[in-house]
């Protein structure tokens, strides 16, 4: 029997009738889980606003005014230290096309502290901001060096890229520390690779609002990042300029590492943890994981700062303890992964 000639024309309407539905589906599933996420970060946040020794809902003394001295700023800080470090190292492994490159695994961290200390040295008076200037500067020539030496050197393994950053980090480390011991800068190094939240209060962390205006640029140019994290010839074919995103990006991630570790000091294995636990589970599409890595920086950060605020309070543990910790137990974890052989 021939079919009608209106059959077509009917399945045609049904496909356009619920396309849209599809559509609408497809985002609530996108939606939903990320709504669920920003009430958990927001429980954090609240959480940390009220975790201390000093009762701040206490209205005849003076909580109130902790809550706006050191509170808010420390818990602000928090947000933005940990979103800005995790989308750091979600930018190297990109750039290096590495799941183990982070700032703490190839030197910028100490480069940005040696910059530090260089204008401890030459400039003991200088302000806040001149100090992180010239941390950025130090950090973003440093991560020009590694990834120099990345293009120069055929490395066949990619578990060699981070021993050799980490390896480049601690010659950077020994210069400093014996710049330190020469000056009598010890201590104030030694408070830097600390790195930790409890010096954090008003006027003291405004100038962490820089990284946010580095997270939305990255946001904005989250595709060009993609892009050139496939390879230099995939990028170059498809008309990117790839010299010129790979300096934006290092630039990027040595503005952010310079003004984190000026403020807070060193955090380690932020940037590792973060994006290797995103991308396992969502994949490797920059700009659809930028929310999960923000939220989810947040969530280790302020949860390690929670643990070493409460575990042996009214004393402190440095969050770069906790988070040390956490790192090297997902780094080995990361390791095993790799490494596990593959079942035919």
């Amino acid at each position: 029997m021939s079919e009608s000639p209106e059959t077509p024309r009917r399945v045609t309407n049904i496909d356009a009738i619920s396309a849209p539905a599809q559509r609408t589906s497809r985002s609530s599933r996108r939606f939903w889980p990320l709504a669920i996420a920003i009430v958990l970060t927001l429980g954090l946040i609240l959480l940390s606003v009220f975790t201390g020794v000093a009762d701040i809902t206490d209205t005849t003394g003076r909580g109130h005014e902790f809550l706006w001295i050191t509170r808010i700023p420390r818990t602000s800080a928090l947000v933005l230290a940990g979103a800005s470090m995790a989308m750091a190292g979600l930018i190297m492994q990109l750039m290096s096309q590495n799941r183990f490159v982070e700032p703490t695994t190839v030197g910028t961290t100490e480069w940005a502290g040696l910059g530090l200390l260089v204008t401890y040295i030459l400039l003991p008076g200088s302000s806040v901001f001149a100090k992180m200037i010239v941390a950025i500067v130090f950090a973003f020539f440093g991560t020009l060096v590694f990834f120099a030496f990345l293009r120069r050197v055929t490395l066949k393994s990619s578990l060699i890229v981070p021993i050799v950053g980490i390896m480049l980090g601690a010659v950077v480390g020994a210069v400093t520390t014996f710049l330190a011991v020469e000056f009598n800068l010890l201590q104030v190094l030694g408070g830097w690779f600390m790195g930790r939240f409890t010096g954090i209060e008003a006027g003291r962390y405004e100038l962490l609002w820089i990284v946010a205006f580095v997270a939305v640029i990255v946001f904005i140019v989250a595709d060009r990042f993609t892009v050139a994290g496939l390879g230099k010839e995939v990028a170059t074919n498809v008309g990117l300029n790839y010299e010129r995103v790979v300096l934006l990006g290092v630039g990027l991630v040595s503005l952010t590492t310079g003004v984190v570790t000026v403020i807070v000091g060193s955090l380690p294995f932020i940037g590792l943890i973060v994006p290797n636990l995103v991308s396992m589970i969502r994949g490797d599409d920059l700009r659809s994981n930028l929310p999960w890595v923000f939220l989810a920086g947040i969530w280790i950060v302020t949860v390690c700062d929670l643990i070493g605020r409460t575990i042996i309070m009214p004393f402190e543990i440095p969050i770069s303890l906790i988070l040390g910790v956490v790192g090297a137990a997902v780094f080995i974890f990361l390791l095993l992964r790799i490494r596990r052989p593959r079942v035919s």
